[in-house]
């Protein structure tokens, strides 16, 4: 078993907060991330697949078919974008990082299925001290 690891970057805004709870309780939970006007991040995004070398290529996947999946499948409709009010796959979820992360995950998985290749975890860079790991489980 190999794995190979694929980053992307994207720049996003989004908001934590509640429509059924008070400003107060927002801001008590959520703190300046339930800012009114949003606020934004510069994402880092490490997408990982596992399986076998193809003895034929001597590769896991091609990085280039790696890269365009994640690109037009996730990359392009969260670059610039609200995350809470752009975002397909986001439409009716909380934008925390590990809810986006495992909706990144759950929108990568059968484009690799396609591939014979396993998505082995998707980690999702909020700040260059905070970040969410999902493998799936």
């Amino acid at each position: 078993m190999i794995y190979i690891t694929r980053r992307e970057r994207f720049s996003a805004a989004h908001k934590l907060y509640r429509e059924d709870w008070s400003l107060e309780q927002n801001e008590a939970v959520f703190g300046n991330c339930s800012n009114p006007n949003w606020h934004g991040h510069n994402y880092e995004l490490f997408v990982t697949v596992k399986g076998e070398i193809n003895p034929e290529t001597g590769f896991l996947i091609d990085l280039k078919k790696m890269k365009s999946i994640i690109l037009q499948h996730v990359i392009r409709k969260l670059d610039h974008k609200n995350v809470n009010l752009d975002v397909d796959f986001m439409k009716g979820k909380k934008a925390s990082t590990e809810v986006i992360a495992v909706a990144i995950f759950q929108v990568l998985k059968p484009f690799f299925d396609q591939e014979n290749v396993e998505l082995h975890a998707v980690k999702l860079y909020e700040t260059e001290n905070n970040f969410v790991e999902y493998f799936g489980e």
